[in-house]
């Protein structure tokens, strides 16, 4: 399955809908966003997901539409986290490294925010 194609972001929408410490505790906070990503040097990212009241509502190619959050990591980081995926700290360190770049959001700001926080990583754990 290529990764951020169709057939992909299809599943990743299928798997955070039907996660609960996902979807269900961004419902609780009335969470909505719109979040791209991938890779660092493309110009765009390669895939979005649209997100209301914690669930994703659209998970396919760019479109062009505004993004509230867009992450980049190399096609390498991504596997890596599919293979096993990073915790908090994890996480943390991939920022601080630049293993993750956030080309739109404030990562700092979300991850002080409980709400935030742990569906954010609990996450990258669907991929």
């Amino acid at each position: 399955m290529e990764l951020f194609g169709t057939e992909w972001m299809s599943a990743y929408q299928q798997q955070w809908n039907g996660a609960p410490e996902v979807a269900g505790a961004l419902a609780n906070s009335g969470f909505s966003t719109t979040i791209g990503v991938g890779f660092p040097e493309d110009p765009e990212p390669k895939a979005y997901v649209r997100v209301e009241q914690g669930m994703i509502v659209y998970a396919g190619a760019y479109d062009g539409s505004e993004l509230h959050w867009d992450m980049r990591a190399t096609p390498e980081q991504w596997d890596k986290w599919q293979d096993s995926p990073p915790g908090m700290v994890g996480l943390g360190s991939a920022v601080a490294l630049g293993r993750l770049k956030f080309f739109a959001g404030d990562y700092a700001t979300m991850i002080k925010n409980p709400a935030l926080a742990g569906p954010f990583v609990k996450s990258f754990g669907l991929m």
